[in-house]
């Protein structure tokens, strides 16, 4: 990939932090914009912009794309990876859903429409696998039809289709990558992973919601973060929607078995009931990211889990 100035949304996150600074490494330079929203503690994304803000080539804007004057921000921007958003399936119910309409759906409008008229090259939009549902057919292909079941993965696709309307009326260059169940070190403390850890890490129990029969195709934040770059640079992917799943598919109960190997004693785990909008399965089918953008996951799951599981004993010492 030759020099760009990128635009990073979302940056201080979990994904985005991790693809800022793979940017950086990659001799790129990176205006970086976050909101620091309170889906969880400011100090944590902080530390994740640590590394960047130390780089010659990071630029860092904290504001709120609902409302922020976008239209010179772009103005030498190459390509735009839009990660920021209101995450999370079972916050977006009732009260909490207006934060997911103005972050996931207007935030996405705003930046898009911004974008009209500019020289880009790729305009990547992070999308969820949340989209599918429970679609009965699997695996998932970019051609099943979406069938979301939370209003997070409602508000997830009505920003795809923006990204598709945005292609078609104005020229700007989009793709959407959905990404498969992402963990690895620096995972948002209300995801699986983190919660597990820190539960195992405190000897506390683990909570599993439902009867943990359910699968998840878990994709580690590496292997996301090269789809993610593959999508901005291959020519063929503009206007494509692809599946970014780590092909480390695992029954929760089976994940269980695998974790006290990881972390090398018993845990204890407090079954809970299902809660309202998660998914049974989840099951990738990458391969039209394998065949256009040569998307190869690299990390398995055991090896993913031990690098989270180091990280997470730093990271409660840090909290502590």
């Amino acid at each position: 990939m030759s020099h760009m100035i990128a635009l990073v949304t979302g940056c201080a996150g979990f994904i985005g932090s991790q693809l800022t600074e793979r940017l950086l490494k990659d001799g790129h330079e990176v205006v970086g914009l976050d909101a620091f929203t309170s889906t969880y503690e400011r100090s944590a994304k902080e530390r994740n912009l640590r590394a960047a803000l130390n780089h010659a080539g990071f630029h860092f804007v904290e504001t709120n794309l609902t409302h922020a004057e976008l239209g010179g921000m772009l103005d030498n921007i190459d390509v735009v990876f839009h990660l920021a958003g209101e995450p999370g399936v079972r916050a977006s119910w009732g009260e909490g859903f207006a934060a997911y309409a103005q972050n996931n759906v207007l935030a996405t409008e705003r930046l898009l429409d911004a974008c009209r008229g500019k020289p880009l090259q790729r305009f990547v939009y992070a999308g969820s696998s949340s989209v599918y549902g429970d679609a009965p057919e699997m695996p998932w292909a970019e051609t099943t039809l979406p069938q979301p079941r939370s209003p997070y993965a409602i508000t997830k696709l009505a920003a795809e289709h923006l990204c598709q309307a945005y292609r078609a009326s104005f020229g700007v260059p989009t793709v959407a990558v959905r990404y498969f169940t992402v963990y690895g070190p620096r995972q948002r403390p209300d995801m699986a992973f983190h919660r597990f850890f820190k539960a195992i890490l405190s000897d506390k129990p683990i909570p599993i919601f439902g009867s943990g029969e359910q699968t998840r195709d878990f994709t580690y934040v590496d292997d996301i973060v090269a789809g993610t770059l593959a999508a901005a640079s291959v020519p063929e992917a503009i206007g494509g929607v692809f599946n970014l799943g780590g092909g480390s598919r695992i029954v929760l109960n089976d994940l269980l078995v695998l974790l006290e190997d990881v972390v090398e004693r018993p845990i204890k785990i407090s079954r809970l009931p299902k809660q309202a909008g998660d998914v049974r399965h989840t099951w990738a089918d990458t391969t039209l990211a394998q065949t256009v953008l040569g998307f190869q996951p690299q990390v398995g799951l055991a090896e993913g889990l031990r690098n989270e599981y180091l990280w997470m004993q730093d990271w409660m010492t840090i909290e502590a």
